[in-house]
C-alpha cells in the first residue's frame, strides 16, 4: 500500500504547482512523466516554505519555518514523511543525489525574509543564490539524472537562469514586497520607488543572465530543452512587458503574461526545439 501513498504524495505536489504557477506547470508539459513528477516535488517543497514567510502573517513564522526544517531533516533521515509534500520531495532528493547544502542555503534565504531587510550587493547575491539559484540547481540535478559530470558542466548556466527568474519576480512584485512585506531587495532605502535609471540597470543585468543561461539550455538533452526553454520564453516575455512600462507603474500594477500568450510561447518552444531552429 506504500505505493498508493507515494502516488498520493506526488499528486499533491502536482496540484501545488498547478494552483500556484500556470507558467511552470505548462513548462513541464513535454517532460517525461518521471522527470515531470520530480520537478513538481521540488516546486511544491520550495513553495510551501515560501508561503510560510510570505503569507502566514497571523502565525509564528519563525516557529513554522523551524518546524519545516526539522520535518525536512526527518524525512531525509527516515526516507518517508507523513506530510505528502515532504514525502514526494525526499524521494526526489535521494533519487537525484541532491546535496544537503542546496536545501540548507534555500532555507537560510527564507529566514532572511522573516525580518525587514534592505540588501546591499553582497547580501543580495547571497539571497539570490539561496532563494533561486539553488532551486535551479535542484532542477538541473533532475534534468541530468544526477550525473555529476553533466551537472558540473551545466551548473553555471542553471545559476544564471535561476537568478534571472528571481530578479524578474522581484521587479514584477516590487510593490507588494516593499509596501506589504517590508522587503527592499533592490536597496531603495525605503523610498518606495525605483528610478528609470535603476530599472534599466536591473533589466540589463537580467538580460545578461538570460544570455548566459541560453548557452546552457542549448546543451541540455532535447527532451529537457522543451520545458526549460518554454519557462525561459515565459520570463523573457514578462521582462519585455516590464521594460516598456514606466518604473513608477511597477508600484501600481502587477505585470503578467496572459494565458493564451503562454500557449503561443509553448508552441514556439516546441517548434524551435523540434525543428532545430535558431533560438
Amino acid at each position: 500500500m506504500k505505493n498508493i501513498y507515494d502516488k498520493l504524495s506526488n499528486s499533491v505536489s502536482s496540484k501545488v504547482m498547478y494552483e500556484y504557477s500556470t507558467s511552470f506547470y505548462l513548462s513541464t508539459f513535454l517532460l517525461s512523466k518521471e522527470m515531470k513528477q520530480a520537478i513538481y516535488s521540488v516546486y511544491a517543497f520550495v513553495r510551501l516554505a515560501d508561503e510560510i514567510v510570505d503569507s502566514f502573517h497571523d502565525y509564528d513564522k519563525e516557529k513554522l519555518l523551524n518546524d519545516f526544517h526539522h520535518e525536512f531533516d526527518l524525512s531525509i533521515e527516515n526516507k518517508i514523511s507523513l506530510n505528502p509534500i515532504f514525502n514526494s520531495f525526499q524521494h526526489t532528493y535521494h533519487k537525484y543525489n541532491f546535496e544537503y547544502e542546496l536545501v540548507e542555503s534555500f532555507l537560510n534565504s527564507m529566514r532572511l525574509d522573516l525580518n525587514k531587510q534592505s540588501y546591499d550587493d553582497d547580501m543580495f547575491s547571497n539571497y539570490i543564490y539561496g532563494s533561486a539559484e539553488v532551486v535551479g540547481l535542484m532542477c538541473l540535478k533532475v534534468f541530468v539524472h544526477g550525473d555529476s559530470n553533466k551537472y558540473d558542466k551545466l551548473k553555471p548556466y542553471a545559476i544564471s537562469l535561476g537568478a534571472a527568474f528571481q530578479k524578474v519576480n522581484f521587479l514584477r512584485d516590487i510593490d507588494h514586497d516593499v509596501k506589504t512585506l517590508d522587503r527592499d531587495y533592490f536597496n531603495l532605502n525605503s523610498s518606495s520607488k525605483i528610478s528609470e535609471e535603476n530599472k534599466k540597470e536591473i533589466i540589463l543585468n537580467i538580460k545578461n543572465d538570460f544570455k548566459h543561461a541560453l548557452i546552457g539550455i542549448k546543451l541540455l538533452d532535447k527532451n529537457v530543452q522543451f520545458g526549460v526553454y518554454t519557462a525561459y520564453l515565459f520570463y523573457q516575455d514578462l521582462l519585455s512587458k516590464i521594460e516598456v512600462v514606466e518604473a513608477s507603474e511597477l508600484f501600481k500594477k502587477r505585470i503578467s503574461v496572459i494565458n493564451y500568450k503562454k500557449i503561443i510561447l509553448l508552441f514556439k518552444s516546441i517548434l524551435n526545439v523540434s525543428l532545430n531552429l535558431k533560438f
